[in-house]
């Protein structure tokens, strides 16, 4: 009978790669918005993504994706009574931000479908990994933060 055993390199080398490969992506992951949020009440799902030059936000997610009556939620506040009748997922909440050289990023907008206002916003993530939001109108003083974190279950998109 023969026995193998593994040196203390073979069984470290392969578990040293599987750290360095977590803290490469936890890093890269940690200072960039993009990928997927909770908003602050953890209803809804928002995924960030490149679009164009920009980064761009959509509902990708509902914690309850039905009305009352059964049916897919919409944007039943918005101020355009033509765009009501549109779901909730998949809507893009977020657009046009770019990086502002200092690590957050600026120039964007968003939409807050629970009021039907949009803002100009800004947006960073913080050490500790939550993306601050902020959401004004003319000067950066005069409007709401608001703090997403990351999901820690994976989240199943709309369908």
């Amino acid at each position: 009978m023969q026995v193998a055993f593994k040196t203390h390199r073979e069984k470290f080398l392969p578990f040293l790669a599987f750290l360095l490969a977590a803290m490469w992506f936890g890093a890269a992951r940690a200072d960039t918005p993009q990928g997927w949020w909770l908003d602050q009440t953890d209803r809804a799902g928002i995924e960030i993504a490149p679009c164009g030059a920009a980064l761009c936000g959509w509902i990708e997610w509902l914690r309850v994706p039905l009305d009352k009556a059964g049916k897919p939620k919409t944007d039943i506040h918005n101020p355009n009574t033509a765009l009501r009748s549109r779901p909730l997922c998949r809507l893009q909440i977020l657009g046009g931000f770019t990086p502002n050289g200092q690590g957050g990023w600026r120039g964007g907008w968003i939409y807050d479908p629970s009021s039907g206002n949009t803002y100009k916003s800004v947006m960073h993530v913080s050490a500790d990994g939550r993306l601050h939001v902020r959401g004004y109108i003319g000067i950066t003083l005069i409007g709401r933060s608001t703090v997403w974190t990351r999901p820690t279950t994976a989240l199943t998109p709309c369908t």
